[in-house]
């Protein structure tokens, strides 16, 4: 199992808590619970034939997509301004957010959260709850529906399981009232 493998597993551990937590229905990627197929006219033109977020929760009028991204965006963007981040490490990180954006048109709820999931150590997560940045958000100006974007830190720590699963709560739940 590849380190990309065992961080979707995860977070997708720790997204079943948060679902049994708020009582939410969770779907996982990994057991292909989640595909979006693309259907392509003509079907030979389509080079990718589905979506597939790592996980999906839906509770009430909301539904939770996630994505883990096993990369260093996360560390690095704590570290330095957007500016002074590589053109390349730039580019990766626009990639992954038009990922998720792609995967919010799918939903159907009026009320769509879509999480980058990325991983840090246990004392980078502590420091980063101390200092309230283990969320970072952004929303769209949409009439219809109400989506936003949250890029949050996963600790790579069972020690931290029940804290990380509050924060994940906490954030849908007040999407949700």
């Amino acid at each position: 199992m590849s380190m990309e493998q065992f961080f979707e597993a995860w977070v997708e551990t720790l997204m079943s808590h948060v679902a049994r937590r708020i009582g939410g229905i969770i779907r996982s990627g990994r057991e292909r619970q989640t595909v979006v197929p693309l259907n392509w006219n003509p079907p030979y033109l389509g080079s990718q034939k589905s979506l597939v977020p790592d996980v999906v929760i839906e509770r009430g009028d909301v539904t939770v997509i996630v994505d883990a991204k096993y990369k260093e965006h996360w560390e690095e963007m704590q570290k330095r301004r957007w500016a002074d981040l590589e053109e390349d490490m730039r580019e990766r990180h626009r990639a992954d957010l038009l990922q998720v954006l792609a995967y919010s048109t799918v939903a159907q709820k009026p009320k769509v959260l879509v999480c980058l999931a990325y991983p840090c150590n246990e004392e980078r997560w502590l420091s980063l709850q101390t200092r309230n940045l283990l969320l970072h958000r952004a929303s769209l100006p949409l009439i219809q529906r109400r989506v936003e974007l949250v890029l949050v830190a996963f600790p790579l720590s069972t020690r931290l399981l029940s804290e990380a699963v509050t924060v994940m709560a906490e954030e849908i739940r007040r999407l949700g009232d």
